[in-house]
């Protein structure tokens, strides 16, 4: 995969795996080495799947890996509530939907996102972010139709670590 050639090493990262679907990123995350590994996915039909899916199960919710089947605004505000802190964060949300606009505007990501991690969206190569304070882009990657935008936390609050 593209995404892990490019983020190099995963042994020991902490990722965050947002609009899940099958779950294919996140395994993927799981058998590189990272921990713990968190899958969101609204859909409970693939939140289950991913979840029978997972080598090793999916943990204990609390400090291993775990599947959420929640909407995004919950989810990332049940890890913030948790202490949850990411590495990397991908999120792959439906294409042509509105997320493209509307993904970098949910605060809570920003809380859960390590002071040196990385937001990676994955989007069609056609919609373009609406990219504003406190993200900025570092590397785009464009795959045919599809696109990898790399972003950081500009403004890195005292919450991070």
């Amino acid at each position: 995969m593209a995404l892990f050639n490019i983020l190099g090493g995963m042994e020991g990262v902490s990722f965050l795996d947002l609009f899940s679907g099958t779950g294919r990123v996140g395994i993927e995350a799981l058998k590189r080495g990272a921990f713990p590994v968190v899958m969101v996915e609204a859909v409970k039909d693939r939140a289950r799947e991913i979840q029978r899916a997972m080598p090793g199960g999916p943990g204990d919710g609390l400090t291993g890996n775990v599947v959420l089947s929640l909407e995004l605004r919950r989810a990332l505000a049940w890890l913030v509530k948790r202490g949850y802190l990411f590495d990397v964060v991908f999120a792959d949300p439906p294409y042509n939907q509105g997320w493209g606009g509307e993904l970098l505007h949910v605060k809570a990501l920003t809380k859960i996102l390590k002071r040196e991690g990385v937001l990676v969206v994955e989007h069609a190569s056609r919609e373009s972010l609406d990219v504003l304070s406190p993200w900025t882009v570092t590397d785009v990657r464009s795959y045919g139709e599809t696109a990898l935008t790399f972003l950081k936390n500009a403004q890195p609050g005292e919450a991070l670590s």
